[in-house]
């Protein structure tokens, strides 16, 4: 869990250090490669780590993600340009790659599936713990020690994750005399970098059918398309292609896609509506999500004793994907005269939604394997949310750009701003200084673009619904038995693996 807290911690923090790193180093052109450069290094590192920790035993590899995530940490608090910087959170990400799939595959060795669903509920709680105190601690530590330090407090941290991991978790030792699939992580690092700068710099750094945009595509498109091919060909791929043709496996990480997209997109647009319409205060942005965030804890957990003592799990992703998609469809509906009650009764709906399906979609895919492909299942999970909330968020956020400049044109000169990066959004201050009736005009465009960013995904939502029909409830390995093993005889076999 410190090492989760890791990972899920540092962005928050660094969020609200960022404009005085800024003004620090200056290179406010570059500034979203600062974290760009962690989100690729993650993403394209994730897959590795998951297949090193399968050959290679768990708990070394984990300790050397943590080591480079410290490493990492250090260099960017010592950073004296942005360059330096984006260069040291590229490392910083590396690490972090290692941390999200290495927790995820150490419980799937450790906990059997019948009992792992409390214990990814408490993972679900960290994370909520994360995004609501990482911008308020972001803030602390940057207001009373430095931004720098929102680097160096991941040292503490991460030395008392090492200190423990080192000396109190027992995992088995193996050692592989198979050869890693370089060729095969090359290709899928390419594919992964390629795809992810698509979203991130389409519609914002350049447009969608830009000559760089369009080349980055098909440079991904067909670098995937040739790791398929050798994929099929290796002995022992980096991503076992035969995974898929198990369809719990295949419809749980779909599902996941989609809860990257439902759920970083959420993240991103609430506290754009809630500020620029609610006038709510951008510093409290954590607090702003407190419904939605509060209720997917409390659900997850729930959802996870329940998995542990009843052992059946399927009803839970059709429930999610039924409240996910009925809270987004209330979303849809807010307006410049919503309260904030009602928005955040809708969010906890939301919230609901994604708790019944955060850890099912991690623990199906790890049900769906043999214990050696643990990690494999794990990274491919975690890859598919990352993906998932990266193209998500930059398909909509092109979306969000687009009706609000729209909504603003038909206003006829109503209200007079610059719709640029992050959609011409205005702070309280720009808001309370403009006439009534241009005040107005941006608050309705604006929540005409969040109602439909929620429609759209209301719609994507459909497809994990209808996916979570088709789940097989497949016997949940470590079941407890159901009769005693005689005295002196073997012990009850676990529950078949299909």
């Amino acid at each position: 869990m410190i090492s989760a807290l890791l990972a899920m911690l540092d962005n928050m923090i660094i969020a609200t250090a960022m404009p005085t790193i800024v003004g620090d180093l200056g290179g406010l052109a570059h500034l979203s490669w600062v974290v760009t450069a962690y989100t690729l290094a993650t993403a394209a590192s994730t897959p590795v780590w998951g297949k090193l920790g399968d050959l290679y035993g768990r708990k070394g590899i984990f300790l050397t993600a943590i080591v480079i995530f410290v490493a990492g940490s250090v260099t960017s608090g010592a950073a004296q340009t942005m360059g330096q910087l984006i260069g040291f959170r590229a490392l910083q990400g590396l690490g972090a790659g290692g941390l999200l799939v290495g927790v995820m595959s150490i419980i799937g060795e450790l906990i059997p599936p019948r009992e792992r669903g409390r214990y990814q509920g408490l993972f679900a709680s960290i994370m909520a713990v994360a995004m609501i105190g990482g911008p308020l601690l972001g803030g602390i530590i940057t207001d009373s020690l430095g931004w720098r330090w929102a680097f160096y407090i991941n040292v503490p941290l991460g030395a008392v994750a090492i200190a423990m991991v080192a000396t109190v978790l027992h995992l088995p030792k193996r050692r592989s005399t198979a050869r890693i699939d370089y060729t095969g992580a090359v290709l899928l690092t390419v594919a992964i970098t390629a795809l992810v700068l698509v979203t991130t710099w389409g519609g914002s750094e350049y447009g969608w059918l830009s000559p760089t945009i369009v080349g980055l595509a098909v440079v991904g498109v067909a670098t995937l398309a040739v790791f398929i091919v050798v994929e099929r060909r290796v002995s022992e791929p980096l991503l076992p292609l035969g995974l898929f043709r198990n369809p719990n496996f295949s419809l749980a990480v779909g599902m996941g896609f989609v809860l990257g997209i439902v759920m970083f997109g959420a993240m991103i647009f609430l506290p754009v509506y809630q500020q620029a319409v609610q006038g709510a205060s951008a510093t409290n942005s954590g607090m702003q999500l407190l419904p939605m965030l509060l209720a997917m804890m409390s659900v997850s957990l729930i959802v996870g004793r329940a998995t542990t003592r009843t052992g059946r799990y399927r009803i839970f992703p059709i429930v999610g994907g039924a409240l996910v998609v009925t809270g987004l469809l209330l979303l849809s509906t807010v307006g410049p005269d919503t309260t904030r009650l009602t928005t955040g009764l809708s969010m906890a709906v939301l919230g609901c939604g994604m708790g019944c399906l955060m850890q099912l979609t991690m623990l199906i895919p790890q049900n769906s394997v043999e214990l050696r492909d643990i990690g494999v299942a794990s990274s491919t999970a975690t890859l598919a949310r990352t993906l998932g909330g990266s193209f998500g968020v930059a398909a909509l956020g092109s979306l969000f750009n687009s009706r609000l400049a729209a909504s603003l044109g038909d206003a006829a000169g109503a209200v007079d701003v610059e719709i640029g990066e992050g959609g011409g959004q205005l702070d309280a201050a720009s808001l309370a200084a403009l006439p009534d009736a241009a005040r107005t005009a941006y608050q309705e465009a604006v929540s005409s673009a969040v109602g439909l960013i929620f429609l759209v995904g209301a719609c994507v939502a459909v497809a994990a619904f209808l996916a979570a029909w088709f789940i097989r409830e497949v016997p949940l390995r470590g079941a407890e038995p159901t009769a005693a093993p005689a005295a002196g005889g073997p012990p009850a076999p676990a529950a078949p693996l299909v």
